[in-house]
């Protein structure tokens, strides 16, 4: 744990279609490829999250880390509003990441689905490394390092969750 003072980092954006049909896209891992604003995110695992405690596995690639896998452990879960993981380092390529596998970063990824009427939702994608160590806080400067990934993301979101939106 840190005792850092880094807050949570959100981004927002009002997306034309039903809070379910978002939630559909984010419970379904296999999906995360098409809404990635990282690039990093190759594959991930294609099961559906139904709720708390249930893990699911992405392979991920950028030029810091090289190749890894990542086990995220959905903490949040509330149908149609909230969905949340912790991601645990589950394989690394770097024999420096050795180490790191299978111990939680403290860092967690989140989405707060609020509708605004039937056919709009204002989805909040928060980015928190709060209780991260001070490194991790750093190399990714309070989390605002993600804010640009975050708002393509919630970009690709909307067309997907809208190409898939009833009318």
């Amino acid at each position: 744990m840190s005792d850092s003072s880094s807050q949570p980092v959100s981004v927002s954006r009002t997306i034309a279609a039903p809070a379910s049909a978002i939630f559909a896209v984010l419970a379904r891992p296999a999906s995360h490829p098409d809404i990635d604003g990282s690039g990093m995110l190759l594959e991930s695992s294609d099961d559906v999250i139904g709720g708390t405690g249930d893990i699911f596995t992405m392979k991920m690639h950028n030029g810091e880390m090289g190749s890894y896998v990542i086990d995220n452990h959905v903490v949040e879960y509330e149908p149609g509003r909230r969905i949340g993981w912790e991601p645990v380092l589950a394989a690394a390529s770097r024999p420096e990441d050795q180490g790191d596998i299978g111990v939680r970063s403290e860092i967690r990824w989140s989405y707060e689905l609020t509708p605004l009427g039937p056919d709009s939702t204002l989805v909040r994608e928060t980015y928190d490394c709060s209780r991260a160590p001070a490194w991790l806080q750093k190399a990714v400067k309070g989390g605002s390092r993600w804010i640009g990934s975050m708002t393509t993301t919630l970009e690709k979101l909307d067309a997907l969750a809208c190409a898939g939106a009833p009318g």
